[in-house]
């Protein structure tokens, strides 16, 4: 650790929710879902209000439906406006150190030991202030949260404790006072399954975790995990910040106590594994071709199968698709003890951007049944998904709020509109098409007849 709090952490609040309502003036103030729209979508950011009834982020989206009052917007996302956004924050980041670690689209650690900065307690508490109103005013009213402090692993705890709009310090010397206390998931490393385990062995908060020695810990977690977290809990972290980082591949996988042959658990898991995959694509704001299946059978053996899509995807249902279907050519009847989804070929852009919506996944398994039968003309409306950008010749700017039925309607409004009218055409209007996100600094106004 360092004998200055040098290193910030920057999150941005329910950052995708908060870019929808910035954009969006009828959304302020109400729960708002953006992700996967349909029954097998996974919820990718849900707004603060939306929080207050129980939706998070990766929770299935029709458990989100379920939880959140009529009258919550669930959104189709707009990677164009997100990356626009998070541009403009990373620049604001840059202006502060050369040294900035990019970890995704919405989160980014600062190494101000590499800028010309008191590093004091008060002087980088005024520096944080000041980066956060600047950011608020540089994104149209975004907001961030921010924590400083002598490691990357306080730094993001100190993010953590004030959302939203929150700014953490913690001074050398007060880290132990600080994380002990806290839950243990608070420590990078502890998923649901780790948490399991270790409340077996009665730790709750970071104290306790610190109170198992070494041994205790390999012996629960194996050799590295172990180690790791015996750092960790004593605040022990060395990581620089590490400013050039280039994803290969993006996975999750999953090791059971005891060897799996039920089919229907085995593809509960995959659907758990995908969910993480296709949560860790959307936040990093990348999308991969190539799907991967790794398998440990009961005698060790680990075999692994992959499939190429089309097209890059996020979708975390066409994910375990795919998955599921590599997990249908292996022979499991002995069981498996480990299970891994993995996604690779990956690239920023997709074909068509936000790929986790299930209209994507139908039609690519409608792609691979083949052609309609002969004598069958094919015809298929144009897919207007839901929050999209869209430009009427007469009405102007606005955004999709439901299309179906050969319908679809839009609202006319803008960052730095009234909440605006709500109209509805043919979903083939000529007058009508896709655009590009606004600029909330500086929005044409519809002309709203």
């Amino acid at each position: 650790m360092r004998s200055e709090p040098s290193i910030m952490h920057l999150d941005l609040d329910a950052f995708f929710a908060a870019v929808e309502q910035r954009d969006k003036p009828s959304l302020r103030g109400r729960p708002v879902i953006v992700g996967g729209v349909g029954g097998r979508g996974v919820v990718a950011t849900a707004s603060y209000e939306a929080r207050a009834y129980g939706a998070r982020s990766a929770m299935p989206t029709s458990e989100a439906r379920r939880r959140c009052p009529a009258g919550t917007a669930f959104l189709s996302g707009r990677f164009d406006a997100y990356r626009k956004s998070s541009s403009v924050v990373m620049d604001l980041l840059a202006e502060l150190s050369p040294a900035v670690e990019q970890v995704s689209i919405d989160e980014a650690y600062v190494d101000l030991a590499e800028g010309a900065h008191d590093l004091s307690v008060e002087g980088v508490t005024a520096l944080g202030t000041e980066l956060l109103d600047r950011l608020r005013e540089r994104t149209g009213g975004l907001t961030a949260s921010a924590g400083i402090a002598s490691s990357k692993l306080m730094a993001k705890i100190g993010s953590e404790l004030h959302k939203p709009a929150g700014l953490t310090v913690v001074a050398p010397g007060k880290e132990l006072e600080l994380l002990h206390p806290l839950p243990v998931t608070v420590i990078a490393g502890v998923g649901p399954a780790t948490e399991e385990r270790l409340r077996t062995f009665g730790v709750r908060t970071v104290a306790d975790l610190a109170g198992l020695s070494l041994v205790d810990l390999v012996s629960i977690l194996g050799q590295a995990h172990g180690a790791g977290l015996h750092q960790l809990a004593r605040a022990v972290d060395d990581r620089p910040v590490v400013t050039v980082r280039e994803a290969k591949s993006i996975s999750a996988e999953e090791t059971f106590d005891a060897d799996i042959t039920d089919d229907r658990v085995l593809r509960d898991e995959i659907e758990s594994l995908a969910r993480r995959v296709g949560q860790r694509l959307v936040s990093t704001g990348l999308f991969g071709r190539t799907i991967t299946l790794k398998a440990r059978h009961h005698d060790f053996s680990t075999v692994t199968r992959s499939s190429t899509l089309g097209q890059a995807t996020a979708d975390a249902a066409l994910v375990a698709a795919v998955a599921g279907r590599l997990l249908a050519g292996l022979d499991t009847t002995n069981g498996l003890r480990l299970l891994g989804v993995g996604v690779s070929g990956l690239a920023a852009h997709a074909q068509d951007e936000l790929q986790w919506e299930e209209v994507s996944a139908a039609e690519q398994v409608s792609e691979a049944a083949g052609p309609a039968p002969a004598g069958v003309t094919a015809h298929r409306d144009p897919v207007w998904r839901t929050g999209q950008d869209v430009m009427h010749e007469r009405h102007g700017p606005g955004w999709v709020w439901g299309s179906g039925a050969g319908r679809v309607t839009v609202r006319f409004e803008g960052p730095t509109t009234p909440a605006g009218p709500v109209r509805t055409f043919a979903a083939d209007d000529p007058a009508l098409a896709p655009t590009s996100p606004p600029d909330w600094e500086a929005t044409p106004v519809g002309r709203h007849t």
